[in-house]
């Protein structure tokens, strides 16, 4: 096999790219190969080793541990790796911080390339000392159409075996495989091979892989999701910004998404967070709405949750936005952080208790609802933050009404 018959990935493999320039000239160094399962990695790693001729180890950071690599470092100089050693370390995110610091030994000597894979994102699981000295290259899931040529590749292959038994692959069951496989190339040729030996017989001439014989060996495409995973934090992301950017039609994608993996409890939290920080004051009662959803949803439960759950998400999207309420509590937490904090003013404390009047406690406090409309001025914030302003009304219908409200309050009051 070599680099051209890699489906996919033509970002980083295609004609004068640069892993690809580096396998074939055998000097592709120390890399993290980041990327959804069925993707390519471990195949690109061993045509590395082969171009290079390097000796090929392969581990599995699930099982193997620091004795592994030691007895991997001892064949450093053997016979049969003159040339050097490709290490390929597969899921890297698996090992603990000791183990990828028994790694850098690996990595400084030069005598050991090592190709570190991982299905997340590597600046959140794998230490700086190893990045540092790595170069990363992200694998994309692979597009339907170059699923398509790795599946009739394969039927090709498979025919070898065959030899007195024609494989006929209709074109729908190719497609339908190459799309239920949700860019993993393994998955799909995995359901070629059961869809070939799930109809072999000696007394046919054919192995006939129609669409009905695709849908059996593929029944439910498959969701890249993983709850304690990367990936489920940018579908979320991708939720919470469809929504916020008013697209009904893309949040309802990404609700299905979070469906579809049964995250009922993701999906509540979220809800509630875009109520409050997206659509806010812009429309304040959307809160306590979605909150009668999400009741609705819990009590429910799968797969009847999807409806009020679904009325939820359509209402944040095409609610008018705003975010003030955020921007408020973030800035004023900010400057408590920066010690921006000055002293509460003597007519605002504590007056409920004797002697209080004796320190000056609570004396030239103006009880608001003793006055025209409930309001009089006076000053509330440290005489350090006295002109702050925390709370920016947006421009949106009812937040232009409490605008225009404290206006009026202020000029009644003058």
């Amino acid at each position: 096999m070599s680099l051209d018959d890699i489906v996919g990935q033509r970002h980083i493999l295609g004609e004068g790219k640069l892993l690809r320039k580096m396998i074939e000239y055998g000097r592709l160094g120390n890399t993290i190969f980041y990327g959804p399962s069925g993707t390519g990695k471990t195949t690109v790693a061993y045509i590395a080793a082969k171009i290079s001729e390097k000796k090929f180890y392969k581990l599995n950071a699930t099982n193997a541990g620091v004795s592994d690599i030691k007895n991997i470092i001892s064949d450093i100089g053997g016979f049969s790796s003159q040339k050097g050693i490709l290490l390929y370390l597969d899921e890297i995110q698996n090992f603990n911080k000791k183990q990828q610091q028994s790694l850098l030994e690996v990595i400084e000597s030069g005598n050991i390339t090592l190709i570190a894979s991982t299905t997340e994102n590597p600046y959140f699981y794998i230490y700086n000392a190893i990045l540092s000295r790595s170069t990363v290259f992200e694998f994309k899931p692979i597009e339907a159409d170059d699923i398509l040529k790795a599946i009739y590749r394969a039927v090709e292959i498979t025919q070898k075996d065959f030899q007195n038994v024609k494989i006929e692959l209709h074109a729908d069951a190719a497609k339908h495989i190459a799309n239920m496989a949700n860019g993993d190339v393994r998955r799909a040729l995995n359901a070629v091979e059961l869809c070939v030996y799930g109809t072999y017989s000696d007394k046919n001439e054919k192995i006939i892989i129609d669409l009905e014989t695709a849908v059996q060996a593929s029944q439910k495409k498959a969701i890249t999701y993983d709850k304690l995973g990367d990936n489920h934090y940018d579908i979320l992301s991708a939720f919470q910004k469809s929504i916020r950017g008013s697209d009904p039609d893309a949040a309802t994608h990404y609700l299905a998404r979070l469906v579809s993996a049964d995250d009922l409890l993701s999906i509540c939290r979220r809800l509630m967070v875009i109520a409050c920080e997206d659509v806010g004051m812009a429309y304040p009662s959307a809160v306590s709405i979605v909150k009668s959803c999400i009741d609705c949803a819990l009590q429910l439960g799968f797969p009847e949750a999807r409806i009020p759950l679904s009325q939820a998400v359509i209402l944040l999207a095409t609610a008018p936005k705003s975010n003030s309420a955020i921007l408020a509590i973030d800035a004023a937490i900010s400057d408590i952080q920066t010690g921006k904090v000055g002293e509460i003013l003597p007519h605002l404390r504590d007056s409920h208790y004797s002697g209080a009047k004796k320190m000056g406690r609570g004396i030239d406090y103006k009880f608001p609802h003793d006055f025209p409309n409930h309001y009089v001025k006076q000053q509330y914030l440290p005489d350090t933050l006295k002109d702050k302003q925390y709370y920016a009304p947006q421009n949106n219908k009812f937040e232009k009404s409490i605008e225009r409200y404290r206006k009026g309050l202020i000029k009644d009051e003058l």
